[in-house]
């Protein structure tokens, strides 16, 4: 049971890291990273207690894993959780059987800070896409496998 609360509670920091912009992110209220997560100060040459914890392990791993995300061309921020969702899950699957609660901890947290209409908004008007069945939908976006990589519904219309 107290590794489920773990899990629960890593994904959640995880998921909120991922759901923040750069510019709100306090890595860059320190002046580590700019808007784009583009790293301004190395770990090593950071000066601040302030800064250092702003830019942890997780911080560089979940920062990186975003400018990832963005430069294979996923659309709004919705479409790049669904696809990291669908990349958790396709790595382990135990992650799987708490999807759900995924989504769920991530909606709320989106509500509780005024950011769930915004990041529909912001998602767009997606077409349906008959030609091939998703690989997994996350947050009510469908994911396809296109060769090894999963992409979110609204770049594979794109392709």
């Amino acid at each position: 049971m107290a590794n489920r609360i773990v899990d629960t509670l890593i994904t959640y920091r995880i998921v909120k890291l991922l759901v923040t912009p750069f510019d709100k992110q306090e890595a860059y209220k320190e002046g580590v990273i700019d808007e784009k997560g583009k790293v301004l100060i190395k770990y090593r040459q950071l000066k601040t207690e302030k800064q250092r914890k702003s830019y942890t392990f997780l911080h560089r791993f979940i920062f990186n894993l975003k400018r990832i995300l963005g430069k294979v061309g996923l659309g709004g921020r919705l479409g790049s959780f669904a696809t990291a969702l669908a990349l958790l899950i396709k790595e382990d699957k135990s992650y799987a059987a708490h999807k759900t609660l995924i989504e769920k901890t991530v909606i709320k947290y989106l509500k509780e800070n005024d950011m769930y209409n915004t990041l529909l908004n912001e998602q767009g008007e997606v077409k349906s896409i008959d030609e091939q069945e998703p690989y997994m939908t996350c947050f009510g976006i469908d994911v396809y496998e296109k060769g090894d990589e999963l992409i979110s519904e609204d770049r594979y219309e794109k392709l």
